[in-house]
């Protein structure tokens, strides 16, 4: 059973009397253990799509199952805490809380679970070390560049061990040097700890880093490539 499947999946919003169409009849599936890069335009539907598949989002008609699970059967807490445990979240902007250290910025997913206050900074820990930054997690964001703040939005991605990553143009407000760095990480991510990653890029040379790469076009699938 594919980790991600969608059928028939549309998506459209009302702006006044008017009815914008988003997503168009979208079929898609991806494997376990995949690395698919999501490209197009400027208002392809993208991050809609992505959104879709995180959960943050509901499709106006069709299914989205992720994991087994028919996000549609979910709503408000009972779908926070499947999030929490299921998917993790990389933004552009790191959206790292500024008054909060790395450790305490990683912890965040896992204020959702059962977990002891012991557990959870043991788990940042390991996080953190998995990125790079294990002797970093006393540091404030203010404290890092820009690319370790993004290993601490990664690592906060990580903390619950979710079997799916989402990432919306994890690397749009880097420098290449640093972005190749986000974009090796995300593969050893993929490669050696078994992640499932979905990217939104605008850039061939990070989709490069994908196993797969999808094209959207006005809201629909127009292309495929290896």
């Amino acid at each position: 059973m594919p980790i991600v499947s969608l059928k028939e999946v549309a998506k459209s919003y009302r702006k006044g009397r008017e009815t914008i169409d988003v997503l168009e009849g979208i079929d898609l599936d991806i494997e376990e253990g995949d690395f698919l890069a999501l490209m197009g335009p400027s208002g392809s539907g993208k991050t809609t799509l992505l959104n879709l598949i995180g959960g943050l989002d509901s499709p106006t008609m069709g299914s989205v199952v992720v994991g087994g699970q028919t996000l549609g059967e979910l709503s408000g807490k009972a779908l926070a805490r499947w999030r929490s445990r299921n998917i993790g979240f990389v933004f552009q902007f790191y959206n790292l809380l500024p008054v909060l250290n790395a450790q305490r910025n990683v912890e965040l997913p896992l204020l959702l679970t059962n977990l002891s206050g012991a557990q959870r900074r043991k788990n940042a820990e390991t996080a953190l070390t998995i990125v790079g930054l294990g002797d970093r997690a006393s540091h404030k964001p203010g404290e890092l560049s820009g690319g370790q703040q993004q290993r601490v939005a990664i690592a906060r991605a990580i903390v619950a061990d979710p079997a799916l990553l989402v990432c919306d143009e994890p690397t749009g407000d880097l420098d290449r040097e640093t972005a190749e760095e986000i974009l090796d990480l995300l593969s050893i991510l993929n490669r050696e700890h078994g992640k499932t990653v979905v990217m939104v890029t605008h850039d061939p040379k990070a989709a490069d880093h994908a196993s797969h790469i999808l094209h959207l076009d006005k809201g629909q699938l127009v292309r495929q490539a290896a």
